[in-house]
């Protein structure tokens, strides 16, 4: 089935289709999900059987190669991602589209795995870095879509291959602006990572410095003159004093501006509202009760969270993250993978890092999960954390609450 003969045949139809495919494209950051949106939408304006797009690395191979109209078991099957040669590399290196209605008959085809779905009619377009929609031309082509029909099906016809041309150029800005974003927060960490050297050189290293001199003159006075040595350990209280104020000021710098703006729950919901947008992981946020916290609390809860929500997009391979907020707990649970909680404790700091910030708000973290059962983390808030709030917190619930999401 091809544009000009399916369901999108309509004018009316498939501009409402191509928008909305451009919309989809220009609405994600990561590079990945912008890949995604790109295959899935080519297929589907062109009702291909099968799509795929590739972006080449330096070494012959491709560092993307995303598919659509292939099951999960399949491209298992399959094998590991595919190399320059053959039709793949003809699409990379012609400046015009391929339209062929048997693939396996041009001489440039090679071969595929064993596993690999029999294909006839083949569409290929490169994705430059400009092209017919920006008026300019270019010569440097970024990526390949590739669609394709099973043997017998229609072929692809010169309208199908102006659709993806047009969709392929508003690609070309997305993965280009996508690239640009997820460096320019690359290079935003860097640049503060440096600056929290600096600071830390500059003021608390130089503290600590003069502390330890303060401290070995001081033994060494201790058996011949106790009250010279009772002089300096008074400079050494002082000037541990003054490295815990520096030291807090720094802190204080590195305070997230959006607490200052929105609040701890807002900004966790901005947090959480980001991450779904830029992951394929439905990240769902729910707010029971308000939160009462310090400055300080504040800045170690997001944290904490931040730190439990990068572990399970990082580790946990989630389908499903959810954050609840009470005003006595902060749960983050996931669908995922799971893990031995005792096994984990003794690799890596993660754990151990949120275990320390909990004991610093005053409160406990509980973790729950399990090899293929997923993981619940819940911070439980305890009274020394709430600095400002008012003198009674509402009741916690019974330990055998239904709503409770911190159960087994």
């Amino acid at each position: 089935m091809t544009a000009s003969q399916g369901p999108f045949s309509e004018p009316a139809a498939l501009l409402h289709e191509v928008s909305a495919a451009v919309g989809a494209i220009t609405r994600h950051l990561s590079v990945h999900q912008v890949l995604e949106v790109i295959v899935s939408s080519a297929r589907r304006l062109v009702g291909a059987d099968y799509a795929a797009i590739g972006i080449p690395d330096d070494e012959g191979g491709f560092a993307e190669f995303i598919t659509d109209g292939i099951g999960e078991e399949q491209r298992l099957k399959i094998g590991p991602l595919p190399r320059q040669h053959g039709m793949l590399a003809a699409i990379l290196a012609e400046s015009e589209p391929i339209r062929l209605d048997d693939l396996r008959r041009d001489p440039r085809f090679r071969w595929w795995p064993k596993a690999h779905p029999s294909m006839a009619a083949l569409l290929g377009v490169p994705i430059r870095d400009c092209g017919p929609a920006l008026g300019v031309d270019c010569s440097r082509t970024i990526g390949i879509v590739v669609l394709t029909n099973d043997l017998g099906r229609p072929g692809f016809s010169e309208a199908d291959t102006e659709l993806i041309e047009l969709l392929a150029s508003h690609a070309a800005i997305a993965i280009t602006n996508a690239r640009l974003y997820e460096r320019s927060r690359e290079l935003t960490v860097v640049e503060e990572r440096n600056r929290l050297a600096r600071e830390l050189h500059d003021a608390v290293m130089q503290r600590l410095f003069s502390l330890r001199l303060s401290a070995r003159a001081a033994a060494k006075l201790v058996p011949i003159d106790p009250d010279a040595a009772a002089s300096r350990l008074e400079e050494v209280e002082t000037l541990a004093a003054e490295a815990i104020a520096e030291l807090r000021g720094v802190i204080v710098e590195l305070r997230p501006a959006d607490l200052d703006l929105h609040g701890l729950v807002e900004t966790l919901r901005r947090h959480a509202t980001l991450l779904d947008r830029l992951h394929d992981t439905d990240v769902h946020f729910h707010v029971r009760s308000p939160v009462d916290l310090s400055r300080d609390g504040e800045v170690e809860v997001l944290r904490l969270v931040q730190e439990a929500l990068g572990n399970a997009f990082r580790h946990a391979r989630a389908r499903t993250v959810t954050v609840t907020v009470e005003t006595e707990r902060i749960t983050v649970a996931d669908d995922g993978d799971g893990f031995d909680a005792d096994e984990a404790a003794t690799r890596g700091l993660g754990l151990l890092s949120m275990r320390e910030r909990a004991r610093a708000l005053g409160g406990e973290l509980d973790l729950a999960t399990a090899p293929g059962e997923g993981t619940v983390v819940t911070l439980r808030l305890e009274g020394p954390v709430v600095e400002d709030a008012a003198p009674e917190a509402p009741e916690r619930p019974a330990a055998d609450d239904p709503e409770d999401p911190s159960r087994d």
